[in-house]
């Protein structure tokens, strides 16, 4: 996740602040300090750190929380709470008009910020809540950007637009609302082109086609990874465009996050999506209080069911979830439950919005889960017995295992320390959980989640 290296050090501030008593003033403002240098070396705005800091202070030197029973804790509930207004507090949500009229909806970006990519993640969501979508092919400048949209289109089993790239952009928007009208389509989806920079050619087309098109809403994407550049680019488009939201992406990488906690505060505007992977799937609602939740190592519980509902078939994660319970978890539910996990992004992302879970597990705990396939063959390559009751595994069987898969006997021995981990984890978790089990819909998590 972006914000790893940022949410270890808030941790570690507030672990210390959690261990006093009593917090003096001084307590306070040392911490304070401390969040401040996090901050900015995660690319967050200066000025934003500074007006952050600021209001987090005037509130945690209050009489209230340096005479409360659990000072350090008042503390770290400021910060969330101020980490969350920061962002917005609210979740915005695409503005859509009613099915039997039009809505339109503007694509804007530079190149390489993932905004084709983006249109087509935005037109999957959009059908899978009963809308029409139409892409539209508007970017006739960068090569392959029309036939990028075109498979990304028949993925997500949305129709597209195209008049090829001799047209203008503007003419092929007009057409493409047409189009719409005479096929049935209530959404339309415009995907411009982008620029390796803001220049003026760009934003003049831009500026004709707000100025034209009966626009319901025009959205800025930006790349995480440009760090403050992402907000200088949006705060530039903003005042020659005028944007409505803006969808950020890549804030699964190495990112430092930066631009997500600075670009709300400096333009006004709110972050309606985060792109979370390359996977037309992946691509998440933004919600600023479970944003702050996990930056600070609370987890993002509600995020985490929403991601089961989604991805998780029912009647299998309750037999799973009994069998556990039962302390009767096979390989061959190991298999089960690392496909149920890969649907829902990988283990390793789901344990970050686990209160307490994220960053306590280190990644020789995980399965690769690029190796599926091998892992498969060795499972495959067990007897029933041996899949069945694991504790048959002696090394002449691991052997064997290993021959009928081939692979090394090392790589077996890991799988069987992995499968141990996970069925020693799972049981911690359902006991950790248990009780408090979260409900949606009448739902019941796998998992002990």
């Amino acid at each position: 996740m972006a914000f790893e290296s940022l949410s270890d050090k808030l941790q570690n501030i507030f672990k210390n602040l959690r261990s006093k008593g009593r917090l003096t003033e001084e307590d306070v403002k040392s911490a304070l300090k401390e969040v401040k240098i996090a901050l900015l070396e995660a690319d967050v705005s200066f000025k934003v750190v500074k007006e952050f800091t600021k209001k987090v202070t005037e509130r945690a030197v209050g009489q209230d929380v340096m005479t409360s029973l659990t000072p350090g804790q008042m503390v770290i509930k400021i910060v969330n709470e101020e980490l969350t207004a920061l962002m917005g507090s609210e979740t915005t949500e695409l503005k859509l008009l009613p099915d039997n009229e039009i809505t339109v909806i503007m694509m804007m970006g530079l190149q390489g910020a993932g905004k084709t990519t983006t249109a087509a993640k935005i037109a999957g969501k959009l059908k899978a809540k009963g809308k029409k979508p139409l892409l539209a092919a508007c970017d006739v400048y960068r090569p392959a950007a029309i036939e990028q949209l075109k498979i990304n289109g028949e993925k997500q089993n949305v129709p597209v637009f195209s008049m090829g790239d001799r047209q203008k952009p503007l003419n092929i928007a007009k057409a493409s609302m047409e189009h719409a009208k005479k096929n049935d389509r209530n959404v339309v989806i415009l995907d411009t082109a982008g620029r390796l920079h803001v220049d003026e050619e760009m934003m003049r087309e831009l500026e004709e086609m707000k100025e034209e098109l009966p626009l319901t809403q025009t959205v800025l994407v930006v790349d995480a990874m440009t760090g403050q550049d992402a907000v200088n680019v949006a705060k530039e488009f903003d005042e020659r465009i005028g944007i409505d939201g803006i969808i950020v992406t890549k804030l699964d990488g190495d990112t430092r996050g930066g631009a997500a906690l600075s670009i709300k505060a400096i333009t006004g505007k709110p972050i309606l999506y985060v792109g979370m992977g390359e996977k037309l799937s992946d691509l998440e609602q933004f919600y600023p209080d479970r944003m702050a939740s996990r930056i600070l190592g609370m987890g993002d519980v509600l995020s985490l069911i929403e991601k089961a509902e989604q991805s998780i078939d029912r009647e299998k994660a309750l037999e799973l979830e009994q069998r556990m319970k039962k302390a009767q978890f096979t390989f061959d539910d190991y298999l089960e439950y690392m496909g149920q996990i890969k649907n829902m992004g990988g283990l390793s992302s789901l344990l970050n919005m686990i209160p307490g879970v994220g960053g306590k597990i280190t990644d020789d705990m995980l399965p690769d889960e690029k190796q599926l396939g091998r892992i498969e063959a060795m499972i495959f390559s067990m007897t029933r017995e041996e899949r069945s009751n694991p504790d048959l595994l002696n090394p002449s069987r691991k052997q064997r295992i290993a021959k009928g898969a081939g692979v090394d006997i090392g790589e077996v021995n890991k799988l069987v320390k992995q499968f141990e981990q996970a069925r020693k984890m799972m049981k911690n978790m359902n006991g950790l959980m248990g009780g408090k089990k979260k409900r949606r819909g009448g739902f019941n998590l796998p998992f002990g989640f």
